[in-house]
């Protein structure tokens, strides 16, 4: 199952920059000048997780497998995008194909050219956020339309439809995103299928100068602010720093951020966040031959995870063994577990929790 993040913004925010960092590639090209990426480009990105390799330690795995989050570097938005002014349709479109997005909000001075001529990260964010509420009012206001002639030949699904669309344009009409809305749990499904651009859920990247990269500024403490108002998260980075450290060793960056009192590089924080951001939990298979990370959905039962591993393992799905990350680490492993009745044997109904350590039991 794959899982994506749109890196968005205005031009020259340091969207590309990060996403050259994320991936420790220059797959993007980063350039003093607007629309610089014209296609999206897309990386996976290993998810850090100390228990990873805690677990390959005690298990003597041969080999350790991060499991991993994709990132999409969508070129800049800027006014009037809804309407296709720059590259707005097309951009448009490529944040509709990402499950969260990643909202990359200039807060540092300095001689790279602002495309609104100053920098001021709140008036960017809503500029942005206005553009994709435009989007989102323009075609639902056209879809309710459509769904309306649907309704008249006695469509019952097109009149639930409606509902949602109309509701929808409520929120939006008010200044607020799409994820506002309130729903049912049986409602969910249906909204998602709308696939509305301001329904999915955002993380503000603060990117700060180098030298204020461990306290932030009055900037960041403004997108703070409004990602607090909002129930939104925010996070600070150097997207410098963090194309620095994209070319060190482990050992070189360790040495280098001890010297600008950071503690790890500020890319975790935003993989982390992301993994947060899309209600994803983390699973292990650990043995002689392979410690691996898997990513599921929270809320997933267990032969949806076993899916991640192999459709088949799914299909003939008998049970999952099953020990906590916890009791694992503290007995020595595997064995230790099993002699301190900590081996859990767990059936199709049980909802995986993080850091489960699965071994399926199946039959094809």
């Amino acid at each position: 199952m794959g899982f994506n993040c749109g890196i968005v913004g205005l031009p020259n925010v340091g969207k590309s920059t990060l996403f050259n960092a994320l991936t420790s590639t220059q797959a993007a090209e980063a350039a003093n000048y607007p629309f610089c990426t014209i296609e999206p480009n897309t990386g996976r990105v290993g998810v850090p997780d100390p228990r990873l390799d805690k677990l390959a330690a005690i298990a003597a795995s041969a080999k350790v497998v991060a499991t991993q989050l994709e990132f999409v570097d969508i070129a800049g938005l800027v006014r009037g995008a809804s309407k296709g002014e720059g590259l707005g349709n097309q951009f448009l479109a490529n944040i509709r194909e990402t499950d969260a997005v990643l909202h990359v909000l200039r807060c540092f001075e300095g001689e790279v050219t602002h495309v609104e001529g100053s920098v001021d990260p709140v008036r960017d964010a809503e500029i942005v956020d206005t553009e994709l509420m435009l989007a989102d009012m323009e075609g639902l206001e056209r879809r309710v339309l459509s769904a309306a002639k649907r309704a008249k030949g006695g469509d019952k699904d097109a009149k639930a439809e409606i509902d949602l669309m109309e509701r929808a344009l409520a929120v939006l009409r008010e200044g607020r995103p799409a994820r506002t809305v309130e729903l049912s749990p049986d409602e969910r499904e249906p909204f998602r299928r709308l696939a509305l651009l301001t329904s999915k859920p955002v993380l503000y990247v603060c990117n700060v100068s180098e030298d204020e990269a461990a306290t932030g500024n009055a900037h960041s403490a403004r997108v703070e602010a409004m990602a607090k108002a909002q129930g939104a998260e925010a996070v600070v980075i150097s997207a410098a720093i963090e194309a620095e450290l994209a070319q060190l060793s482990a050992a070189e960056k360790q040495e280098f951020l001890a010297s600008i009192g950071l503690e790890e590089p500020g890319l975790n924080k935003v993989i982390r966040a992301g993994y947060k951001l899309l209600g994803l939990l983390t699973f292990f298979t650990v043995g002689p031959k392979e410690a691996r990370a898997w990513t599921v959905r929270a809320g997933a039962a267990a032969p949806e995870a076993a899916a991640e591993i192999h459709s088949d393992i799914q299909r003939g799905f008998i049970k999952a063994e099953t020990i906590d990350y916890d009791s694992f680490v503290a007995l020595g492993g595997e064995q230790g577990a099993k002699d301190a009745g900590k081996m859990r044997q767990e059936g199709k109904d049980y909802i995986v929790r993080d850091g489960d350590i699965f071994h399926f039991r199946f039959n094809v």
